[in-house]
């Protein structure tokens, strides 16, 4: 029994493997077809040619011929750098598995029974946790009677609540499952500060009204001194 379990995985892992490899874009002499549209490797468009033209003008390049559309009519390559392009979907593929599991939900499992120092622990832990991004579910844990002191791991809770409140938010109240009771914290967003406004006060505002009382009389032209107006005024 045990010999045709693994025979079946094994069976599965081929398949997969298999189709994995089928799915694989085509390359310089794996191309079948006779004759393809090219797009050049700065996204120009050659035209339409025979693949050995096509990929005798990779080879000049020190680039790959890719088939990039085979089920087009005519099917469509790509002359590039295919190893370098595999790099580049991997760390793709990498980043976007790394953003997926930024967000998991970490458990942190408590007992009402627990002493201070190692709920200080559980707390630093799950502190890490919420600076990583991560959602964070305290679990308090009963065992068998010990779920008449329901009052005691809710003040638990309580607690822990308010020592990460810095850095986390509740986002699911405290809820029963059977024997347990959960709470689930997310990270607490810090909002960006505001940008003070600018210092707009200076002359062009000085007739501008005070708030909640009168405006500022605007101010009055100086008169030129009289020698200044003797001196313009014409002579008789």
């Amino acid at each position: 029994m045990a010999r045709d379990c693994d025979l079946a995985q094994w069976g599965d892992s081929r398949k997969k493997e298999e189709r994995t490899i089928s799915e694989r874009l085509r390359i310089n002499a794996e191309i079948k077809a006779k004759t393809i549209r090219v797009i050049g490797p700065d996204g120009a468009q050659l035209g339409i040619m025979l693949v050995e033209q096509a990929r005798m003008k990779a080879t000049e390049l020190e680039l790959d011929l890719v088939e990039v559309a085979p089920k087009a009519d005519p099917p469509v390559c790509r002359i590039m750098d295919y190893g370098k392009h595999i790099y580049h979907e991997q760390k793709k593929e990498q980043k976007a598995r790394k953003k997926a599991h930024a967000h998991d939900v970490k458990e942190v499992r408590l007992s009402f029974k627990i002493g201070k120092h190692d709920l200080d622990i559980k707390v630093q832990h799950a502190k890490e946790f919420l600076a990583e991004g991560h959602r964070v579910q305290f679990t308090m844990i009963y065992k068998g009677r010990e779920i008449a002191h329901q009052s005691l791991g809710e003040q638990i809770l309580k607690g822990v609540v308010v020592q990460l409140g810095d850095s986390a938010k509740v986002e699911r109240p405290p809820f029963r499952e059977g024997k347990r009771v959960g709470l689930i914290l997310a990270p607490k967003v810090a909002s960006a500060d505001k940008p003070e406004k600018p210092d707009k006060s200076g002359p062009e505002r000085a007739t501008a009204p005070a708030v909640g009382g009168t405006p500022s009389p605007a101010p009055q032209p100086i008169a030129p001194p009289p020698a200044v107006v003797a001196a313009a005024l014409p002579k008789v």
